[in-house]
């Protein structure tokens, strides 16, 4: 007897009728009710997707979106520019040339680099040469905390500044002197200098860790020792105190009246003395050898070859041989410098003029040394006419080399610049400092370009293209659309599951949570928080995540009131209770039964929040409270021409943006307009 597998006989049977179905629907026969072909035509999810494409609105709304889609996401893959490229382009402007000023500061160079100046030294040679220029000093010593240096004019406009040996010899004038150590242990008190009657016993008195006393009239101070149970004990001198070995003869008066007269040094008896001043008193130190380590002056050095480097030692070498018999050696070659006419002009071996140094300095406004040597006269020379008939403005004729569009400059068949001429205006803008305007090309940044073929929507304010940043924009801010969304719906569904089904206190608590999110100020919430983000410089794509983490959680509960509104009225029927007799879990009933059940209705509302989130991205970066510059969204192409006159001037920049976000909204609104009616065809009758 042959066997028979029913669910192979159900399904042999399923497939006949549904041959016998479309059989007869293609002969134009009728189909029974109840044949397979028939059931599979009316399912739900087939039924609802004809009535949502039924919809013209929903169905332009989604192909909105796609179009969206593939240009924010696939466009940049095409598109040969970023969003973070910067464009730069060559225009003929107007610009700041040159800069011509009266070096009042002196710059100082190596000559014994094997000798280190102190810092502190080194940074007041400016202020102590300029005192030396005010009261006519010819020499001035300095004593720093490691050594004593000489400053010494060698002649006009140079300065040298040499290590020198100082032997301490006395102090002039109240000089603090320590008297001599008091123990405490043994009763005894140790003189530094010669004995003085009654300080000893007066010393035996000390109490405290600091103080006062007197002897004879003369007041002495103490302080701790550097021993224990040890105190130091000092007064004030007045006239010559000795700290070396004394010269003896006339030295004392001789160095009380240098010192009242405010010398700097003095000779006596063939031996040379540096006088410091020191607050009250002087510091006499006997003079020894001295060492060259740097040269200081205000000149500056034009050689006649524009651009030519000149090699590191060549200015001390020059200054040095100027303060010298003028002949000096750099880099090989031998050079003499002479002074003519408040110049020091400098020859090269053969007799020709090389350089010369001189007070005034012109330079491009950059600072580089690039300008022809008849150039740099030229302008001194109508400098120095300006000074002399006290005007303040004055326009030369002069040549500058040509340059390309590509900014270049132009030169001969023989290498050598071509020039042009311009026509150049010089302005005193500050006490012997002038500026040189003329008309050159320069590479600048390609700033609110209007639309061409290279750039199909123009460049903004920092001369990025914005196509570019549109579709990187759209990104972003469709992006941050949907995790919003997302993070609303899944906060949504868990809280809203939980308060409908176990209802009681439980729902009570939940829902309260709800009235308390629902009365949060969103807008001045963010305002804070996009303030505290700035204080502490948050990194641009942290302070995203931020951002859409703050709208994600005050957005949840709507979608809770309206998962628990659905799963109060479905958990009572009868697929529940079923659900309750086979035992199946809690989470299970909430998550696999009541949720999906909702799930048309959370589809449309997702669907329509999510151009309300794009909204409030694009109004948050609009006012710098969203993402931050350089990184693009649609609100943040709309704030860089935020003010009125660039509205008007720069529409190509915000109306295409303003235009996709109107674009967006209304699509995603006509989606979720469509995905309502065709889940819920009753609602639109």
């Amino acid at each position: 007897m042959a066997s028979y597998d029913l669910n192979e006989v159900l399904k042999k049977r399923a497939a006949q009728q549904a041959k016998a179905g479309a059989d007869a629907a293609a002969q134009g026969g009728e189909v029974d009710l109840g044949d397979v072909s028939r059931v599979k035509v009316l399912s739900p999810g087939r039924q609802v997707f004809k009535r949502f494409i039924r919809n013209r609105l929903a169905v332009f709304g989604s192909v909105v979106l796609i179009i969206l889609f593939i240009f924010s996401f696939f466009g940049p893959i095409l598109y040969p520019y970023g969003q973070k490229q910067i464009f730069y382009k060559y225009d003929y402007q107007n610009v700041n040339y040159a800069l011509a000023k009266e070096n009042t500061g002196y710059n100082g160079y190596d000559v014994d680099s094997a000798i280190e100046v102190e810092r502190s030294v080194a940074n007041a040679m400016n202020s102590n040469i300029k005192k030396m220029i005010e009261t006519d000093m010819q020499e001035m010593t300095v004593v720093g905390k490691e050594g004593s240096y000489l400053i010494r004019l060698e002649i006009p406009g140079v300065y040298t500044l040499s290590s020198q040996e100082l032997t301490p010899v006395c102090s002039v004038g109240n000089t603090q002197v320590k008297v001599g150590t008091w123990s405490m242990i043994g009763k005894t008190f140790a003189f530094d200098v010669d004995e003085i009657p009654g300080v000893a016993q007066a010393a035996a008195s000390i109490k405290g860790a600091s103080g006062s006393f007197e002897v004879d009239g003369q007041e002495y101070t103490f302080t701790k020792g550097a021993k224990p149970k040890t105190f130091d004990v000092f007064t004030v001198m007045d006239g010559v105190v000795y700290t070396g070995e004394e010269p003896g003869g006339e030295f004392e008066k001789t160095i009380e009246a240098a010192a009242a007269s405010g010398e700097s040094e003095i000779t006596v008896d063939d031996v040379t003395y540096s006088l410091v001043k020191d607050g009250g008193n002087t510091d006499v130190y006997k003079a020894g050898a001295s060492q060259v380590a740097r040269v200081y002056t205000n000149y500056t050095v034009d050689t006649f070859e524009t651009g030519l480097k000149l090699p590191d030692d060549f200015r001390a070498s020059a200054l040095m041989a100027a303060a010298a018999d003028g002949s000096f050696s750099s880099d090989g070659k031998d050079y003499t410098i002479r002074e003519e006419d408040a110049e020091l002009v400098i020859y090269d071996a053969d007799g020709r003029e090389f350089a010369e140094m001189t007070p005034f300095s012109v330079r491009r406004y950059s600072g580089e040394d690039t300008m022809s040597y008849d150039l740099k006269k030229a302008i001194t020379a109508k400098v120095q006419e300006m000074v002399a008939s006290g005007e303040h403005t004055a326009v030369l004729n002069a040549e500058i080399p040509v340059q390309e569009e590509n900014g270049a400059y132009s030169v001969d068949e023989e290498g050598n610049y071509i020039l042009n001429e311009t026509e150049m205006k010089i302005t005193q803008r500050l006490e012997g400092e002038y500026v040189i305007n003329c008309d050159q090309i320069n590479y600048v940044i390609d700033m609110f370009a209007a639309p061409s073929s290279s750039h199909i929507l123009g460049t903004d304010g920092d001369g990025f293209d914005v196509l570019a940043r549109v579709m990187y924009g759209g990104r972003i801010s469709l992006m941050v659309g949907f995790i919003v969304v997302i993070i609303e719906t899944i906060l949504g569904v868990i809280l809203g599951g939980i308060a409908g089904y176990f209802g009681g206190w439980v729902d009570n608590l939940i829902m309260r949570m709800v009235d308390v999110f629902y009365c949060l100020p969103s807008m001045p919430i963010m305002i804070i928080l996009g303030a505290m983000m700035d204080a502490i410089r948050l990194d641009t794509y942290l302070r995203l995540m931020v951002m859409m983490a703050a709208l994600g959680l005050m957005g949840w509960a709507g979608v809770a009131r309206l998962v628990r509104g659905q799963i109060l009225s479905l958990r009572e029927q009868e697929f529940m209770v079923a659900t309750e007799a086979t035992g199946i879990r809690i989470k299970d009933r909430i998550f696999k039964h009541l949720v999906p059940n909702v799930m048309p209705q959370l589809i449309v509302t997702a669907t329509m929040g999510l151009g309300g989130v794009i909204l409030t991205e694009s109004t948050l970066s609009f006012l710098g409270l969203g993402v931050k510059h350089p990184l693009a969204t649609w609100g943040t192409i709309i704030n860089s021409v935020s003010s009125a006159s660039a509205m008007a001037h720069y529409a190509f920049i915000w109306i295409p943006v303003g235009l996709l976000i109107c674009f967006t909204v209304i699509a995603f609104n006509f989606v979720g307009d469509g995905l309502r009616d065709a889940y819920d065809p009753k609602a639109k009758r």
